[in-house]
């Protein structure tokens, strides 16, 4: 798609594909961060802590919504940097069987003060597929203008 900053539309929505969440998908990423908490890896222990199984990284979960949104190749060849994320608030854990899917829509743009291109923000959310938030977070980018 290649949005440039004049492309993007406030308000606009974008709905990415569904991605289910696997044992193997959280011991990749306890593995990768040396983060092996026994919630993360302990069945269990998870069950002891009030989950109904092992759950996943919030870490991994805001990782993951912003590898979903690449997928929709929004910015292929437009993306300059991301500026971080603000606001990230893990509502509800992600559990091991979980399917999930990234919501986002454009709330603010502004052109950048230093070179030539643009500012934009994002809503973004993490949901299951029945409908719960898992996360909620706002991500500020730097796009390409228009040549």
């Amino acid at each position: 798609m290649n949005l440039f900053y004049e492309d993007v539309e406030i308000g606009r929505t974008y709905t990415t594909g569904t991605h289910e969440i696997t044992v193997a998908d959280i011991a990749d990423f306890c593995r990768l961060t040396r983060d092996h908490h026994p919630l993360h890896t302990d069945e269990a222990y998870a069950r002891e802590a009030g989950f109904p199984g092992i759950i996943a990284h919030g870490l991994y979960g805001l990782a993951l919504m912003e590898g979903l949104k690449t997928e929709l190749k929004l910015y292929e060849e437009t993306s300059i940097a991301s500026l971080g994320w603000n606001d990230v608030r893990f509502k509800h854990p992600i559990v091991a069987g979980d399917t999930v899917y990234v919501e986002m829509d454009f709330t603010a743009k502004r052109e950048s003060g230093s070179r030539p291109a643009g500012i934009i923000t994002e809503a973004v959310r993490l949901m299951r597929d029945d409908g719960t938030l898992l996360i909620d977070a706002e991500h500020i980018s730097l796009i390409r203008k228009r040549p």
